[in-house]
């Protein structure tokens, strides 16, 4: 799944000729604390909500403030993955999606890709996520494949991210191919690696919401 195929076409975009109130006004009807600001087409950034409310002048244009996050965005080709790096290393509820001339396309947002997340791991099967912390020197998906293979199980999916509380050190989460953990957590203990989170499949709809909302504020974004 790529980026372009999960844009929210719900959200439009600010031109930087629009005012406080009419940006205060979307952010609460689209339940977001950031919006994308174009010019000309081109993207220029985000605007937050707390940098619009310090300001009393309600009648403001845009282009009277800063416009964050220039560089937080994905191409229109990029997989879904890339969204939820981008989003989670800037922490940041939208992800600005470009063309090749970085013309503004649409923007996903957190919800989105957590969604597409979702999906992929029910279209995988039945399984378990597991998440691990470890040096990012120490990374290395085929060692990490090895403890899961010899408990008779496959790695569906894996996701690396920065792990926000070190600089050194990386979050690799892990949909595996089967329910019961027990023996590959054990595995991963053996080795010394340090387990920071486990979400068994869901069984239902509602259920898989529950864990992958544990899922996002997991990692803080």
């Amino acid at each position: 799944m790529i980026a372009e195929e999960l844009i929210n076409q719900m959200i439009p975009p600010l031109k930087s000729t629009d005012t406080v109130d009419k940006a205060v006004r979307w952010m609460e009807e689209f339940r977001v604390n950031q919006l994308p600001v174009v010019k000309n087409r081109q993207y220029v950034g985000l605007v937050s909500e707390s940098a619009l409310l310090e300001n009393n002048d309600r009648e403001a244009t845009l282009d009277h403030f800063p416009f964050d996050y220039a560089d937080a965005v994905v191409m229109h080709y990029q997989h879904f993955y890339n969204v939820m790096e981008v989003a989670i290393r800037n922490k940041i509820q939208v992800v600005p999606v470009l063309d090749e001339h970085r013309e503004f396309l649409g923007v996903i947002t957190v919800n989105d890709t957590f969604a597409a997340f979702g999906q992929m791991s029910a279209l995988q099967g039945q399984g378990g996520i597991l998440v691990l912390s470890m040096n990012e020197r120490d990374y290395s998906l085929a060692e990490i494949s090895r403890h899961v293979e010899s408990n008779n199980a496959k790695i569906l999916s894996a996701f690396v991210s920065p792990d926000e509380t070190d600089g050194f050190k990386v979050k690799v989460t892990l949909k595996i191919n089967k329910n019961d953990l027990n023996r590959i957590i054990a595995t991963f203990e053996r080795f010394d690696y340090r387990i920071t989170a486990q979400f068994q499949e869901a069984t239902d709809l509602k259920d898989d919401h529950d864990r992958l909302d544990l899922l996002l504020k997991y990692i803080n974004i």
